[in-house]
């Protein structure tokens, strides 16, 4: 059993949480000087709400994209995967580009209109106004199929005007066609020049799998009209590339225009935690938390940053107690609070933290990670039988946590049983593989932006580890 033993201690090693974040793993991409670096420094108080002037752009531009090679080793990947796990959650928070809410509920009195609206148009076929209402029904009830046939026939009535050529790229985009929504929406353009064109130009863009010329057109759209909704969809578009300073300024200069914007200050504290900037990180979502305190995002955001972070964040602890306070029946709060304060790792707070992870299986039978932490605590008292009863059920939740199934074959090897702690260390170390694999190849899908500062080249980002 020697050769396990060395592989334990190796594996243990692993998976403790790194205690630095790896600066090459965040992708800068060009020659910074210190202060253009770090823009944020003197930034870490609230803005001020301030206008944002036409000549207030940022010294950066994106020049080109290559594949994603900053990628860290082993000391590095827990932080940098709660990075990557942080940026796709920022996504979601971006705003329809329409404005309206793609999942409304249909209602009697909906019904009525659209039946009031079919029959308008059923009296005047030929009617772009009739075509327009019904289409723009449809298109605002999420019924894009059937919102396409009219909003066609109303922009072939009236094709000089822009609005109907965008909305019906709106329509196109809802049931897939992207190709077609885009061929609509720069006919719009090729009528009228507008912030929303040339976002959902960006969108699309992004979509059909051009980043740069999406990121230009996001651009172009903030500076156009330098709305929250316009600068978030920017800011986000830039941190999902990797040019996290540069998304950072953006999000600071957004949350600058718009200091009672929640989202902006997550969207940041999500690209200063890319920056290894914890603790500003940990402010910026905590300042997100105080501005709307029902809303759930910050919350997550602050528990997988507390999780990851070697650093205490004050800040974090006491919005998480908020938040469990606010959310007594979410496994979610009960468990971040419990790893919270299994890092101070004082006694006075062992027992707590075992009453909260337990709260949390009750709250989720399949809450995979709680029964991992209750079996690492029952090995450490030396309660081999539980910890391993803890360790099948944290993999009966979730049979890919391969963390679980080393501690499970760490556990064997204490109890004698040789061939069970087999097992679970190749069970390991072939999940390793596979969801190494799987990472690297979600990680080359995202090209990442290779961005210059004015009067300068762009560089390739370091790739050293």
């Amino acid at each position: 059993m020697k050769r396990y033993r060395v592989r334990i201690a190796d594996t243990l090693r692993r998976h403790m949480r790194p205690s630095l974040l790896l600066f090459a793993a965040c992708g800068s991409v060009a020659a910074w000087s210190a202060e253009a670096q770090d823009p944020h420094r003197q930034a870490a108080a609230p803005p001020a709400a301030k206008a944002m002037e036409f000549s207030d752009k940022p010294d950066f531009s994106v020049a080109a994209v290559t594949d994603w090679t900053a990628v860290g080793g082993h000391g590095s990947d827990a932080t940098l995967r709660t990075s990557e796990d942080l940026t796709r959650q920022t996504l979601t928070l971006k705003p329809a580009v329409n404005g309206t809410s793609l999942d409304e509920v249909r209602t009697p009195a909906d019904a009525k209109t659209e039946a009031g609206l079919r029959a308008a148009l059923a009296a005047s076929p030929h009617s772009d106004a009739a075509n327009r209402a019904l289409g723009e029904y449809y298109l605002h009830t999420a019924q894009y199929g059937l919102a396409v046939p009219p909003l066609s026939a109303a922009a072939a009535l009236r094709p000089e005007r822009a609005e109907d050529e965008y909305e019906l790229a709106l329509a196109c985009r809802g049931v897939g066609d992207l190709a077609r929504a885009r061929q609509h929406v720069q006919r719009a353009l090729a009528r009228k020049d507008a912030a929303k064109f040339h976002r959902l130009v960006g969108e699309l863009e992004e979509a059909l799998g051009d980043p740069l010329h999406a990121v230009q057109q996001e651009e172009h759209a903030a500076r156009m009209d330098p709305s929250e909704a316009n600068y978030f969809a920017w800011g986000s578009e830039l941190l999902l590339h990797r040019a996290i300073w540069q998304a950072a300024e953006v999000f600071a200069r957004g949350a600058a225009l718009d200091p009672a914007s929640a989202r902006m200050r997550t969207g940041w504290g999500a690209a200063l935690f890319a920056s290894a900037l914890d603790e500003e990180a940990a402010q910026r979502l905590c300042e997100a938390s105080d501005l709307n305190p029902s809303t759930l995002d910050p919350y997550i955001f602050m528990g997988k940053l507390a999780l990851a972070s070697a650093k205490p964040l004050p800040c974090v602890q006491q919005r998480l107690g908020r938040f469990l306070q606010l959310r007594p029946e979410s496994a979610d709060a009960t468990y971040f609070n419990a790893m919270v304060l299994e890092k101070q790792g004082t006694a006075a707070d062992r027992q707590r933290v075992g009453e909260l992870l337990h709260r949390t299986t009750v709250l989720d039978p399949k809450y995979s990670a709680a029964y991992l932490q209750l079996g690492i605590f029952a090995f450490a008292q030396r309660r081999s039988a539980d910890a391993i009863e803890l360790y099948k059920k944290a993999l009966e939740a979730d049979s890919q946590q391969a963390e679980a199934h080393f501690r499970l074959g760490v556990a064997y090897d204490r109890t004698g049983e040789a061939e069970r702690a087999k097992r679970e260390f190749e069970a390991h170390d072939r999940l390793e593989t596979e969801q190494a694999a799987a990472i690297e190849q979600q990680r080359r899908q995202v090209k990442q932006f290779l961005v210059v500062l004015e009067a300068q080249t762009p560089t390739k980002p370091s790739t050293a580890p």
